[in-house]
């Protein structure tokens, strides 16, 4: 995988076990970041977090009891994160090697592969370790700057997966409906403008969580805690809308419009494929590929809709049935918190499942992830051995 890869995979493990060295003592607090911040904002005793700043919201009733997460999940989430960071450096890196490699790889939807590729590589490098460690620390070490990426890289990456996924089933479509079958190899002029088209959108589409997103310093059981969070006051009339209607804002565009796009294109072009099954004999080989192709790409979209799922019905239901008012609020908040976990490790598997998909999908695809394996295992034996031979050669 090369050296800078490995730099990566080491630094972000360095940022997870130093998470879990932090994480000893606050196993025993009551909470993580995100939830100690929303049970009481102005409680009245000295157990409660107490928000720091000019702006502070009416009295909240106290809890019944805290909200908390078991330590068992604790270490399962990290388990799972490890396994998904591991996976999913290893399987996007040979997806981006293979792309890189092989001309004949080298069209206009296996670029758009490749971009949603490195898009998944970014979020796995950046978000993942900072994920783990917002769950087992309570602190922020990090500053403010890291603070307001992390959000930002998230959605950029969500949105250049979205984007990607919606110019793949077009490009499917009109693949299969046309007649021709030449076959551009490199990277044609409209892709290359659909690359820097789908990169600008989502970077600027996430602008606003890098706003939104801010260090706040709170009193808690005598600690001086930093967190990061979307802060519950906005300065703007626009991120005051920004933050009442952010949930339904990402299921609609992050989630169903991705969806409703293959949906329309996969159905034209099901009646496209049945409307030309009369077509000439020396067109069947090129259907068979476009057909290939269309069926790799609608289970990237599969996939997707899959792990995205469970994250956007979290948010949805604690939108609708949540009430600040309720006494009981912290034990459905602590179930909340749980399925925002598990809908966060199910999103971040969509980063790593892609190129299985592909490989489960796509013959071709298959065929090059099998032979760059390989080469990658001789390759970790060859060194395991020579490390076994130097070793036995001391006294």
């Amino acid at each position: 995988m090369g050296k800078a890869t490995m730099f990566l995979i080491l630094a972000s493990f360095k940022i997870i076990l130093l998470s879990r060295v932090r994480s000893e003592d606050s196993f025993r607090a009551a909470s993580p970041p995100r939830n100690i911040t929303e049970n009481q904002w102005n409680a009245p005793n000295s157990s409660s977090p107490q928000l720091k700043g000019p702006n502070r919201s009416a009295p909240l009733p106290m809890c019944s009891g805290p909200t908390r997460i078991r330590d068992v999940f604790k270490y399962i989430n990290t388990f799972v994160s490890c396994f998904v960071f591991l996976i999913g450096i290893i399987g996007n890196v040979t997806l981006l090697r293979i792309i890189k490699a092989h001309k004949c790889m080298r069209n206009g939807p296996n670029i758009l592969i490749a971009s949603l590729a490195l898009g998944d590589l970014i979020h796995i490098v950046i978000d993942i370790p900072v994920n783990v460690y917002k769950l087992l620390a309570v602190d922020w070490p990090f500053g403010v700057m890291v603070c307001k990426l992390v959000p930002f890289v998230q959605k950029t990456t969500v949105g250049i997966t979205v984007l990607s996924l919606c110019a793949l089933s077009i490009d499917r479509y009109r693949v299969v409906a046309s007649r021709s079958l030449i076959k551009a190899l490199g990277i044609p002029k409209w892709t290359a403008f659909k690359l820097v088209l789908i990169w600008a959108v989502s970077t600027l589409l996430a602008a606003p969580e890098a706003v939104a997103f801010d260090l706040i310093t709170m009193d808690y059981k005598g600690e001086r805690l930093r967190i990061c969070l979307l802060h519950p006051v906005q300065s703007s009339q626009f991120m005051k809308f920004y933050k009442a209607a952010k949930d339904w804002w990402l299921f609609g565009f992050y989630f169903l419009v991705p969806l409703a796009c293959t949906a329309v294109f996969y159905g034209r072009m099901c009646w496209e494929m049945l409307r030309g099954g009369g077509q000439r004999t020396e067109m069947n080989y090129h259907l068979k590929q476009r057909r290939e192709a269309a069926r790799a790409v609608f289970c990237l979209v599969l996939a997707f809709a899959v792990c995205w799922f469970p994250l956007h019905l979290s948010r949805i239901l604690k939108l609708t049935i949540y009430d600040e008012k309720d006494p009981g609020r912290c034990d459905l908040l602590s179930t909340f918190l749980v399925l925002d976990y598990v809908g966060i490790n199910m999103a971040s598997l969509n980063s790593c499942i892609n190129p299985i998909a592909l490989y489960a999908a796509s013959k071709r695809f298959k065929k090059h992830f099998q032979v760059n394996l390989m080469s990658l295992c001789c390759l970790c034996s060859a060194r395991s051995t020579d490390m076994s031979n130097n070793f036995n050669t001391f006294p």
